[in-house]
C-alpha cells in the first residue's frame, strides 16, 4: 500500500468530525470538490468505503472508523515531531519523553525531573512526561514512543535496560471505626475480608495484588476502580472500601482526611522502581544525562 498522505488524512478526519464535506472544506479553506476527489482517490487506495452519505452530510463505515482512529494517531504522531524539531530550531539542545507510572509520577518523578531541568546546564532541555501503565510504559519504551519509562521493578521488561530509581513502601488505609484501624501492622491476608478500592486491573500493582490473593486460595474485591490514588483515598473517606496505597503518597492527605495508615507487613511491601530504556548505547545525550541524574536518586 503507498504512504498516506497527511493532508488527505487531516481532511477525512475533518469530515468524520463535522459530518460534511462542506463544513470540512469551510474549516481548511478549501473548496469541497477537493476534498471529495482527495476522499474518492483515498478510498480507491484502501480498496473500500470510507463513508456513507446520509440525507444531511455523510458518517465514516465500519472501514472508515477504523482508518478514522489511526489518522487521529498518525496526525498526532506528525505534531509531535514539528513540536520536537520546532525546539530544536529554538536552540533546544535536547528533548527527552518519559512514560511513567501514576506512582512514580505522584511521588517524586515530576520533583526530581523539576530539579534537573533548573540545573544551568539542562535548561535548554525539554522533558515530556505522560501517565502509564507499566504493561504500557515497557511497551511504549520498546516500540520508541518514549525515550525513558519509569515503572516498578516487578515489571517484565524483556530486553529493556534499567537502572534503580527511588523506592515506596505500601500501606492499608481505612477510615475511622474500621475494624482494621487500630492495628500496628496488617497482613494482606487479613486485608481480603474487605472490598477493595483499587487501580486499573492491569495495572502492576493490581496484578501482583490477585497473584498474592490467588497464592492465598483467595480473591481481590474490588468495589470501586478507579485511575489514581487522589480518588482511591477519596472512596475511603466515604467509607465505600479499604485500599493499599504508598505511604509515600497517602500520609499529607489522610492527615486532611482523618484516615489511618497500616504498614503492611509483607516482604514485597516495599517497591523499588527502575528508570528504563532501550540501549543506554543509543540513547541522546539529554536522556543519558537525565538517567544519570534519575540514578542518582535511587534509595537504598
Amino acid at each position: 500500500m503507498r504512504d498516506f498522505d497527511l493532508t488527505t488524512l487531516r481532511l477525512f478526519v475533518s469530515v468524520c468530525e463535522t459530518g460534511n464535506i462542506a463544513r470540512a472544506g469551510e474549516r481548511a479553506s478549501i473548496v469541497g470538490s477537493a476534498i471529495s476527489k482527495r476522499l474518492a482517490q483515498l478510498e480507491h487506495q484502501v480498496g473500500t468505503p470510507l463513508l456513507a452519505r446520509k440525507r444531511h452530510g455523510v458518517v465514516p463505515t465500519a472501514a472508515g472508523q477504523t482508518l478514522l482512529e489511526h489518522a487521529r494517531g498518525m496526525l498526532d504522531s506528525a505534531a509531535r515531531i514539528e513540536r520536537d524539531m520546532e525546539s530544536y530550531v529554538a536552540g533546544a539542545r535536547g528533548q527527552v519523553r518519559i512514560l511513567a507510572s501514576v506512582s512514580a509520577m505522584t511521588e517524586s518523578l515530576a520533583d526530581d525531573v523539576a530539579a534537573f531541568l533548573q540545573m544551568p546546564a539542562h535548561r535548554s532541555i525539554q522533558v515530556d512526561m505522560e501517565e502509564r501503565v507499566s504493561p504500557e510504559i515497557v511497551r511504549g519504551v520498546r516500540d520508541g514512543l518514549a525515550s525513558l519509562g519509569v515503572c516498578w521493578d516487578a515489571a517484565d521488561l524483556g530486553a529493556l535496560q534499567a537502572r534503580a530509581y527511588r523506592s515506596d513502601h505500601l500501606c492499608i488505609v481505612v477510615p475511622p471505626g474500621h475494624a482494621l484501624a487500630k492495628r500496628k501492622s496488617v497482613r494482606f491476608e487479613q486485608t481480603l475480608d474487605y472490598e477493595h478500592v483499587s487501580l486499573p486491573v492491569n495495572s502492576a500493582v493490581q496484578v501482583m495484588l490477585q497473584r498474592a490473593a490467588a497464592r492465598l486460595g483467595r480473591s481481590l474485591i474490588h468495589r470501586v476502580i478507579v485511575t489514581n490514588f487522589e480518588a482511591a483515598l477519596r472512596v475511603v473517606r466515604a467509607g465505600l472500601a479499604i485500599s493499599l496505597v504508598p505511604r509515600e503518597v497517602a500520609e499529607g492527605p489522610a492527615a486532611v482526611y482523618g484516615l489511618h495508615l497500616i504498614p503492611l507487613a509483607e516482604p514485597w511491601a516495599q517497591r523499588r522502581f527502575i528508570v528504563c530504556y532501550r540501549d543506554e548505547a543509543l540513547l541522546s545525550p539529554a536522556a543519558r544525562l537525565l538517567v544519570e541524574h534519575l540514578a542518582a536518586q535511587a534509595t537504598p
